[in-house]
């Protein structure tokens, strides 16, 4: 078979706008674009800069307008020390109260300070600085191809008069292996007016929680000192006991000026302004490194990247299917969007937030119940390193998942929900109680370790030597939360909240997807051990035996034991269906060892189709239904569900999965990525009329 013409394949679904509108008449301002390297990213409007965030930074649409690092956080100086000092609900747990951080009443100030700190912050806003009404955009264009960014504008001179209105063109890249956002602006005529040269402001804000991660209103509460250097300007950041370098390199024939008190630099220059601003951690002895490279080497350095990125790994191509069939080719932008948007967002030594590198959402923290999601699909669309890089973090916060398993009277590991770099768990009604994210560093290993097998048995063994304490650590918790009954039974929970946030946590008993996803950790973990050379956990090996079948109902699974009620009445037939991911989520499908009734499951499919409120699912349920779908054989619903017209399954036109009308997620990444995971295990499943193409998806179920 011919082999797929990638350029052409991601060519076709660049983002584009005419005079600040999308082909489908929504505006930029609503679907703002992005360039980044999968550890730093910036968001521009129609200016091809961040020069109109409108509501303080808030963006029409809800979209701010940030430039973020996965490495940039902060705590504001009155920050709680820790959490020693916040009262738990103790909660009974058949026979002991164990004690949960779920109730801010009496310690509001305590409770949400732990919630907000740290948090990441907006680097900088960097923008023009004439008004909107001087603004008139012409076309912006995004090509994926090579990571670029293209914007033309025209700016009326505050005179009138046509002859005052240059056409000005913006590029912009992001260095694939710098933090930096290299720009290129000129203009076919600036102002006539020599003392009103065209210009370009970078302004550094006090970072803040928020959604938009930034503050422009506080200048007193942080210091910028600059530096001229040889070609341009170096910036030191002191932010409370947060510190950054930016550095600044600007072509031959631009100036600059710096205003301390309004932490500001403002770029100069008739005709071509050229500058590269690089951000980075400040170490206690910083090395001088020599100024970023301008946007010439930026741009090639950018494209090469790029390039590498859409010719390597795995590629699903839809170009033969029936124009008729206009379901293959949006199906197909979401596929190459959202890979883009996970390339440039997603690819860091953290999980990432909700939100990414976009915008702060739950103030720029990891749900580790959504890691799953945001990175296991790199491995199966061929750049297993990308998966690896933040399993790293499991290991650095090993410690802090011990301790919070102790302090709980459990042994092992239990990690926590929504946390920061230091892996320490956030107090919240529901994440403490949450438990589904337990599993999810074995299923992250044991998808590595399959990778690596593919390659050598050598590399296979030395994975598994280094992941060992992750895996286990992780078993020791899951066993240990089981409760064990006098005749020889056993119990998951409670307390628990499931997947399905809509139960009251000391009422929930045997939730059938934990106690599938927990089953399924111990087997997996008790395979290390024989594949490691060690013996099998026996007890695990009982207490595998001991699981009970989740609980059913009138033919169908019921989202937990204690709840008959599932599909008729509300709030249980809202949010996830969760009692779905027992078959199609966990990784290499366990349905086929006959502990989950295919039969069962099917009619259980079927219920959530006809009695669930599908409009109050999330934008990962529609991949997560469909991937069920696909292990029942259901391939034509499989489609359907991925395709599923509801508020929460939209796809706008920079490729971001938004959340129907929840300002507080402009954006939603796990369900871009759940989408490509889906995508990935349909490859070779799709309708035979759609004749679709594909090449270089890794196999790891197999082996």
């Amino acid at each position: 078979m011919k082999k797929i013409d990638r350029r052409a394949l991601v060519t076709r679904h660049n983002p584009a706008s005419r005079n600040g509108v999308y082909a489908d008449g929504s505006r930029v301002r609503n679907a703002p674009l992005s360039i980044g390297n999968g550890r730093f990213c910036f968001t521009v409007d129609e200016s091809g800069l961040q020069t109109f965030p409108v509501g303080g930074g808030g963006g029409e649409g809800g979209f701010p307008l940030c430039t973020m690092a996965e490495w940039f956080w902060h705590r504001y100086p009155d920050a709680p020390p820790d959490d020693t000092a916040l009262r738990l609900v103790p909660f009974e747990t058949y026979g002991r109260k164990t004690g949960y951080a779920t109730d801010e009443r009496g310690q509001e100030e305590l409770f949400y300070g732990l919630r907000r700190n740290a948090h990441k912050g907006n680097l900088a806003r960097i923008g023009f600085d004439f008004p909107e009404n001087r603004f008139t955009p012409v076309e912006q264009t995004l090509d994926m191809w090579t990571g670029s960014l293209r914007s033309v504008f025209r700016l009326r001179d505050g005179g009138g008069g046509d002859a005052a209105e240059p056409v000005i063109t913006v590029e912009a890249v992001v260095h694939p292996d710098e933090d930096a956002v290299s720009l290129r602006v000129s203009s076919l005529r600036v102002s006539s007016a020599p003392d009103a040269p065209l210009s370009v402001q970078i302004i550094f804000p006090y970072p803040t929680h928020r959604k938009e991660a930034g503050d422009f209103t506080c200048p007193e509460r942080h210091r910028t000192e600059a530096a001229v250097t040889e070609g341009g300007l170096r910036i030191t950041r002191t932010i409370d006991e947060t510190r950054l370098r930016v550095d600044i390199a600007l072509a031959a024939g631009s100036a600059c000026t710096f205003n301390d008190e309004q932490h500001m630099v403002t770029l100069n220059a008739q005709g071509t302004l050229e500058c590269t601003v690089r951000f980075s951690e400040m170490p206690e002895r910083p090395p001088q490194r020599p100024l970023p490279a301008l946007f010439d080497e930026c741009r090639a350095a950018a494209a090469a990247f790029w390039q590498g990125f859409w010719e390597g790994g795995a590629a699903l191509d839809f170009g033969a299917a029936p124009v008729s069939d206009g379901r293959a080719r949006e199906l197909e932008r979401r596929i190459i969007l959202s890979r883009y948007l996970l390339a440039i967002q997603g690819r860091g030594g953290y999980p990432n937030a909700e939100t990414g590198l976009t915008c702060n959402s739950w103030y720029g923290k990891f749900h580790l119940e959504m890691h799953y999601w945001h990175s296991a699909h790199f491995a199966y669309w061929g750049f297993p390193q990308w998966t690896e890089r933040s399993l790293g973090f499991y290991r650095d916060i090993l410690p802090a998942a011990r301790k919070l398993a102790a302090s709980q009277g459990y042994r092992g590991a239990r990690w926590p929900k929504m946390c920061d770099p230091t892996g320490s768990n956030a107090p919240s009604s529901i994440g403490v109680l949450l438990l589904w994210q337990q599993p999810s560093p074995i299923a992250f290993c044991e998808l590595c370790r399959r990778v690596r097998a593919l390659h050598s048995a050598d590399e296979e063994l030395a994975f598994m030597r280094d992941y060992r304490d992750v895996v286990i650590e992780s078993a020791v918790f899951i066993a240990d939360f089981f409760h064990y009954n006098d005749d020889g039974s056993v119990t998951l929970g409670p307390p628990v909240i499931p997947a399905q946030e809509r139960f009251d946590a000391a009422a929930v008993v045997d939730p059938a997807f934990e106690l599938a996803y927990f089953r399924w950790g111990l087997k997996t973990a008790n395979d290390w051990l024989t594949r490691l050379g060690e013996a099998q956990n026996e007890a695990w090996t009982r207490l595998i035996a001991a699981i009970p079948p989740p609980a059913q109902a009138d033919g169908v699974y019921l989202a937990h034991r204690n709840c008959p009620e599932t599909f008729t009445k509300r709030p249980f037939n809202t949010d996830h269906p969760s009692m779905l991911m027992m078959s199609g989520y966990i990784p290499f499908d366990q349905t086929d060892d006959g502990w989950i009734d295919r039969r069962v499951m099917n009619t259980t499919f079927d219920r959530v189709l006809s009695h669930w409120d599908l409009d109050d699912l999330w934008g990962w349920d529609f991949p997560m239904m469909a991937m069920t779908a696909l292990s029942l054989g259901r391939t034509g619903d499989a489609l359907d569900l991925l395709l599923l017209d509801r508020p929460k399954n939209v796809y706008l036109p920079n490729g971001h999965n938004r959340q129907g009308d929840k300002e507080d997620l402009p954006l939603y990444l796990p369900g871009n990525a759940s989408l490509l995971l889906a995508a990935a295990l349909f490859a070779g499943r799709f309708p035979a009329s759609w004749n679709v193409r594909t090449e270089g998806f890794l196999c790891p179920n197999t082996v």
